[in-house]
């Protein structure tokens, strides 16, 4: 029997793609083995976000030459998508395929490993107007489950090269969202994450359907527990939004919110169209109808033009903001996008400082954020044990806490009392496994009462 292995680089939106590729290949009888072990084909799905994500898709690429030569060496994703011909040229590439027609995946793999000749598929994006379907039925080693419902993005940060490599938004067709979760859910999954390039996005494509129709529609899957959203921007939490997560008994209490920068100059040049007055008053809106609502973001530092003044207002905004938690990347040029060619590019020894500044605030807010919380019960969904041998999973507002418990309640909700907050991973206590009857599974939610949701 034929064997495949991979090696996802980047995003869930990568994971998410290297699960469907793997169900193509599964389907065709293919056994999957560890990428360190000997394969017939490996599949290599790349990033291109940061010059970092380049240099270890390369780095991937060679390790699984070296581990067999005589292999198939399929190379897929962001990274392949922007520079194919420089990938082509690395001895032992037998395919490229760009971020679209992966469901020719196993085909071609098979032809080139026939031919011995190697080809590459990659189509422009920008001329994609249709969502690529790709079946994802379950995730190797994951108990939550992400729900890709979108791909590409429209909005053109200067820094970002995404939507070239991704291009323009297409939303998946509803029908086909809800027909994935159920399949989801009678995987036994109890949690979705829903996700995307852009996943706040989701329907302006579509003809009036937008991110909170699909919320309500999903709401209403008997089994489904939970529905997370993996990101939102500020501006796309309008009035319906607002009130459907007032109101949802699933949807969990946390957002990803980006920020960026706190600095409205940074903003301006990075194209964000929000000010941080705008982005601060959402904030208060979101926390006034949800109290509890746990807030994460992503901040780049070291953007081009960013004096002292805007680091010191970004981590000030940060500050005031109280996340419960924050993504800190440093800026990195990528080749094609106009933030590439500004002149006044930080200095790398610069970025770093001011990097390891946000790390230590990002580890006192998630602090701040966890102790509200101690002595209190929370449902947390294990996901893995830890080196110590504890259970290790995220309650639905996002605390990431370890208790210790039976390795069968792995996937399952169980009641868990939050004992200490720490940066990180926080310690709690076992109280009990939450079984949901089915007559809870099946309700419905009617959308009438404003203060249905649970804590």
């Amino acid at each position: 029997m034929s064997t495949v292995a991979f090696q996802t680089l980047g995003c869930k939106v990568n994971s998410y793609d290297t699960e469907a590729i793997w169900n193509l290949f599964k389907k065709r009888g293919y056994t999957q083995v560890d990428f360190q072990d000997l394969a017939d084909i490996y599949v290599i799905n790349t990033c291109t976000v940061t010059d970092t994500g380049d240099k270890k898709s390369r780095q991937m690429i060679r390790r699984a030459i070296r581990r067999n030569p005589d292999a198939t060496v399929v190379v897929t994703g962001c990274y392949a998508q922007m520079a194919p011909d420089e990938i082509l040229e690395i001895p032992g590439v037998d395919l490229v395929i760009g971020t679209q027609h992966r469901d020719q995946i196993v085909d071609l793999a098979e032809r080139v490993m026939e031919e011995k000749k190697p080809f590459k598929l990659v189509s422009s994006v920008r001329s994609q107007r249709d969502f690529e379907e790709l079946d994802v039925p379950e995730f190797q080693e994951h108990t939550r489950a992400f729900l890709k419902i979108q791909e590409g993005c429209n909005n053109f940060c200067t820094f970002c090269i995404i939507p070239y490599s991704r291009g323009f938004i297409r939303s998946r067709k509803a029908e086909n969202v809800m027909a994935q979760a159920k399949k989801l859910i009678e995987a036994g999954y109890k949690e979705i994450v829903l996700t995307g390039i852009h996943t706040g996005g989701y329907g302006d494509d579509l003809d009036g359907y937008a991110l909170s129709d699909l919320l309500v529609d999903l709401e209403q899957i008997a089994g489904l527990q939970r529905i997370r959203i993996s990101s939102i921007e500020a501006s796309e939490i309008d009035d319906k939004m607002m009130d459907v997560l007032t109101r949802s008994r699933k949807v969990c209490r946390h957002l990803h919110i980006p920020l960026q920068a706190g600095s409205n100059a940074v903003l301006d040049r990075m194209n964000r169209k929000y000010t941080v007055e705008e982005f601060a008053a959402k904030l208060v809106e979101l926390r006034k109808a949800l109290p509890d609502l746990a807030v994460t973001s992503d901040v780049i530092v070291g953007f081009p033009g960013e004096s002292d003044d805007d680091f010191a207002d970004t981590y000030n905004f940060i500050k005031e903001q109280g996340f419960a938690d924050l993504h800190v990347f440093p800026y990195s040029k990528r080749k094609g996008t106009p933030a590439a060619k500004y002149a006044d590019q930080v200095p790398e020894a610069v970025k770093e400082e001011r990097v390891a500044k946000l790390i230590g605030l990002a580890d006192e807010m998630q602090v701040t954020y966890s102790s509200k919380y101690v002595g209190q019960t929370l449902e947390v969904i294990p996901e893995d044990i830890n080196g110590e041998g504890l259970l290790e999973g995220f309650s639905d507002n996002y605390i990431k806490i370890a208790f210790r418990g039976n390795p069968d309640m792995i996937g399952h909700i169980a009641a868990v009392r939050l004992d200490e907050a720490r940066a990180d991973v926080s310690r709690g206590t076992f109280v009990e496994q939450r079984t949901f009857p089915p007559e809870d599974a099946n309700k419905s939610t009617d959308y009438i009462e404003l203060d249905v949701r649970h804590a």
